[in-house]
């Protein structure tokens, strides 16, 4: 029976930096995923994703994005790949809005360089938005994350530090005593001193305990402009959250010509909830997805909704309160979870895999995380 120090199950986002964060330490670690390096079954895909610092959720994530900035730009050198494009970005919504007041409170709190602007100002700066009475809280700092090349990223160097990676080997089982952590395959059986499950969408049927965890299904778009596609290109189009309602959010991107991106402008709702079997997902999308998200263009950037390039599922795997899982696992000491999830988690990638690279070394992190614990479920 193969022995190592750590087996990650899940390589997408998360898994794939623990395991580099755990391999670079020295620790001896295996690292199985399902499927293949940065695939589109899970949450790791898209060819984008936002970052940014003035964090509306909660100002107790931005200590761990000021890391994970350090940790972005840390990666990007060792690697030689470009993979954080800083743009500007914009949170928007009236002023009483989440989005709005919560990234104000975070900015005021951790004293992060940011602007208010009216909606005029908004407009007048970034011509193709056309809010109403909104305002925006604008930060120079957020900009976007590729995910893909991310874990490519993360995954190649694990393997220059000695970690061996087994694709294509789905995980049956596991079983913790006090000593050791035994992990079964359809291949073979392997034994680790400590497991962490970043399972993504699948980490309801790896823990073996009941969380309050569902997975829903997301669609993001690529739609060409009807016009001038460089007016969309940085600087003159920044990232951005724009709250329409209470309980409607959508955001999206500049355009910016990554290799394999559809092109375009990519666009999505943040949250519209669709429980999914992740084994089952959908395939097709339906004419009216389409036209929700047209008529929540029409009128605030009238000039995007051209012709549909390219639709894609993403799954996000949902907490009651949107916040992170990691934790111990309740009934084993040496296996932790890892579900930094909800849809707002790829920019914490690079931080997570220290944090959990800590819990598995040393049983502990400087980082804050109470916040992730399960003890708040009841």
């Amino acid at each position: 029976m193969d022995c190592y120090d750590v087996i990650v199950v899940g390589l997408g986002g998360m898994g794939s930096s623990a395991a580099y964060h755990l391999a670079r330490r020295g620790a001896r670690v295996l690292g199985l995923e399902q499927f293949t390096p940065g695939h589109t079954h899970g949450s790791s895909h898209g060819h984008s994703r936002v970052i940014r610092q003035a964090y509306f959720e909660d100002p107790a994530y931005v200590p761990l994005l000021l890391r994970a900035y350090e940790l972005w730009d840390s990666l990007e050198l060792e690697s030689g790949t470009s993979l954080v494009h800083i743009t500007g970005g914009l949170m928007m919504g009236m002023e009483s809005s989440a989005v709005f007041q919560g990234s104000l409170r975070s900015a005021q709190q951790h004293r992060l360089n940011h602007e208010v602007l009216d909606a005029q100002q908004i407009h007048r700066r970034f011509p193709e938005l056309h809010p109403s009475h909104e305002v925006g809280l604008y930060e120079s700092l957020a900009g976007v994350v590729r995910p893909e090349a991310a874990i490519r990223a993360h995954l190649h160097l694990a393997q220059k530090c000695g970690c061996q990676i087994h694709c294509e080997e789905p995980v049956l089982d596991w079983r913790a005593d006090e000593t050791f952590v035994r992990v079964t395959t359809g291949k073979q059986v392997y034994q680790a001193k400590q497991l962490i499950i970043a399972s993504g969408a699948w980490a309801s049927r790896m823990i073996q305990q009941t969380l309050p965890l569902r997975v829903t299904e997301q669609t993001l778009y690529w739609f060409e402009p009807r016009s001038n596609l460089e007016l969309f290109r940085p600087p003159h189009f920044p990232i951005y959250i724009w709250q329409t309602s209470p309980h409607e959010e959508f955001y999206g991107f500049p355009a910016m010509d990554f290799p394999d991106d559809p092109g375009g402008v990519k666009v999505a709702f943040f949250y519209r909830n669709r429980e999914i079997d992740p084994d089952r997902p959908r395939s097709d999308i339906e004419p009216s997805e389409i036209a929700q998200m047209r008529e929540i263009l029409r009128d605030r950037i009238p000039n995007l909704p051209g012709k549909l390039l390219c639709a894609k599922r993403c799954l996000y795997t949902e907490t009651p309160d949107h916040h992170f899982i990691i934790d111990r696992h309740f009934d084993a000491e040496n296996v932790i979870i890892a579900s930094p999830c909800s849809g707002h988690g790829y920019k914490f990638c690079s931080v997570i895999g220290e944090i959990l690279a800590d819990l598995a070394v040393n049983g502990e992190t400087r980082h804050p995380i109470d916040l992730f614990r399960t003890a708040r479920f009841p």
